[in-house]
């Protein structure tokens, strides 16, 4: 059985997220979506909400596909993480030049700590390449319409946080 790792914060899951996991069903027979608790980053949402919202927009592709999808919250090193759910590819996602160069170091770092567990790289569809978590947040503090960036349930939860 293949088992590749997905890993982000998903604070919120967007319709670019949503696109690499659909893909990388296809590459898989089991996905995990690792969604990562970081300190550093203060998410919008808590990390019980972060991970329904991604279990509730990918209930259906398990069927779909025949890839089993599961959530896995974690907190230490990718490569680790990678290790404790047996994966043996992490799959992860390209919008620009800007997320190669990152990738690319954060790759070499990881072949370094383990090099059994391997990377592949799945580039946004062009409709997708502009979205970011941090921006859709942005837009949607700022009162504006996050409806072409994430799903109508992603979309009221957003709404919900911005209430004012």
């Amino acid at each position: 059985m293949r088992t590749g790792l997905y890993p982000g914060t998903f604070d919120p899951v967007t319709l670019g997220h949503l696109d690499i996991i659909r893909r990388a069903c296809t590459l898989v027979d089991r996905l995990v979506i690792g969604v990562a608790i970081n300190r550093d980053k203060s998410p919008l949402f808590p990390l019980d909400e972060r991970v329904a919202m991604v279990e509730a927009e990918v209930a259906r592709w398990s069927a779909e596909t025949g890839t089993e999808i599961v959530t896995h919250p974690f907190e230490n090193l990718l490569i680790d993480c990678a290790a404790d759910v047996g994966a043996q590819i992490i799959v992860r996602g390209l919008r620009a030049v800007a997320d190669f160069e990152y990738e690319y170091q954060m790759v070499g770092m990881n072949r370094q700590l383990n090099d059994r567990i391997e990377t592949v790289f799945l580039m946004a569809e062009a409709q997708h390449q502009a979205i970011a978590s941090k921006l859709v947040k942005e837009i949607a503090r700022l009162g504006g319409d996050v409806g072409a960036f994430v799903t109508p349930e992603v979309d009221r939860a957003l709404s919900a946080k911005f209430a004012r």
